[in-house]
């Protein structure tokens, strides 16, 4: 299906503005945009009428207006993301026979969205709901691996931003990068008994469009009970689900193509 170019650009405008710190000039947009200036102002005229954007005449810039809020709003409303992903994860359990998670990012948080349960498995603390620290689980370091540095050093300014649960995890800047280099090596991350003694996790990021990292894809089971060679074939399992999340949500199923049968055993 052929792209309408006049959408395509609305769209950009949008993305632009809600990647802002406030209100910006239409010169700044014209130019970041790439879209010549008199076609920005049309644009511009056009979501200000609608309500999708606001014009504050004596600053001389744009921001985003109440229409993008509804948006917004509806779209927490439908949860279209849960419902996408509840098929594929219910998949996923069944492809490993443990439970698997959906994680969202929230800060230093990670907040689980969707939990799917293998029959006769326990329930976890990772239920639906529950937020934890994004650097002691799996998830959040599936998605924390992805960011740029400035991001994570802002994220993570000092050590009293580092939380430990049992004791165990990075304390530091320089341990949670140790952490990434093995997430980037091995193409999944992983915790071990970090989160709940005994228990171990595997997760892939979820990326968007532009290979942003907006979810993540787990799956947690009791450490004694799963080998080397079972990790590895769960991380795969974990991976090929997380592609066809970053394919639903209109991002590059390759951006999540990581090689998981190449990485080690262990963290």
């Amino acid at each position: 299906m052929s792209m309408v170019p006049a959408a395509a650009q609305v769209l950009a405008i949008l993305r632009y503005l809600a990647g802002q710190g406030g209100p910006v000039p239409a010169a700044a947009i014209s130019r970041d945009v790439r879209l010549p200036r008199s076609t920005t102002y049309h644009l511009l005229d056009t979501l200000v009428r609608e309500g999708f954007a606001v014009h504050l005449p004596e600053e001389r810039r744009y921001g985003l207006g109440v229409g993008a809020f509804e948006l917004g709003s509806g779209y927490s409303r439908q949860a279209p993301f849960q419902r996408l992903a509840r098929v594929p994860l219910a998949t996923l359990v069944d492809r490993t026979g443990h439970n698997a998670h959906l994680a969202v990012p929230h800060g230093r948080e990670v907040i689980y969205v969707i939990e799917e349960r293998a029959p006769g498995r326990p329930p976890l603390v990772t239920e639906v709901g529950v937020r934890l620290p994004a650097q002691l689980t799996a998830s959040g370091r599936a998605m924390l691996a992805r960011l740029p540095q400035a991001q994570v050093r802002a994220l993570f300014p000092d050590p009293a931003a580092f939380v430990s649960r049992n004791g165990r995890g990075p304390g530091s800047l320089s341990a949670l990068r140790g952490l990434f280099v093995e997430v980037r090596r091995s193409g999944y991350a992983t915790e071990d008994g970090e989160v709940t003694a005994g228990f171990s996790s595997v997760a892939v990021p979820i990326l968007d469009h532009s290979a942003h990292p907006v979810a993540a894809v787990s799956v947690t089971f009791p450490a004694g009970e799963v080998g080397p060679e079972q990790r590895r074939g769960i991380a795969a399992q974990v991976a090929r689900t997380a592609r066809e999340l970053s394919r639903r949500v209109g991002g590059e199923a390759g951006h999540a193509a990581l090689s998981c049968g190449t990485g080690g055993d262990d963290r």
